[in-house]
């Protein structure tokens, strides 16, 4: 799989956790899995990478909700949301992905998967936790 295969794959488990209990979701986890993924240590990569988001999401979206003046997380559509978890998870707690290379790919996944405004959407809100990130580490007084 591409790394854009993957992440699409894990947008999906993300956008399906909404409609299942926390019971049932690991067995419908692995249930879509198996059928999407052939590779066994592929398959477990992107199980840990979608529980480790969703062990982040209050935290996660306590960051979405900070930067989505006007918005929270439970007024958001459900695939705008895991867009944004993905992001969020990608450019800030995943040192493995370029924060630019995250926000590029959800601007990406709002366009195939969410409305006409979600790419703009999802841009503002990922700008503007990036822009704090940077503020943040100083990066603005240079």
């Amino acid at each position: 799989m591409t790394r854009r295969e993957q992440r699409t794959t894990v947008f999906d488990q993300l956008y399906f956790y909404g409609f299942y209990g926390e019971d049932s979701f690991e067995k419908q986890c692995d249930l879509y899995l198996e059928t999407e993924v052939s590779n066994p240590s592929e398959r477990a990569g992107l199980k840990a990478k979608t529980f480790n988001i969703i062990s982040l999401i209050p935290e996660i979206d306590g960051l979405i909700n900070k930067a989505a003046i006007g918005w929270k997380t439970d007024r958001m559509t459900r695939v705008d949301l895991a867009i944004l978890r993905l992001a969020v998870y990608e450019a800030f707690y995943d040192e493995s992905v370029p924060e630019s290379v995250a926000i590029n790919e959800a601007i990406e996944l709002s366009k195939i998967y969410s409305g006409p405004e979600a790419a703009s959407f999802v841009n503002g809100i990922l700008g503007k936790l990036s822009r704090e990130k940077e503020t943040k580490n100083g990066k603005d007084d240079i």
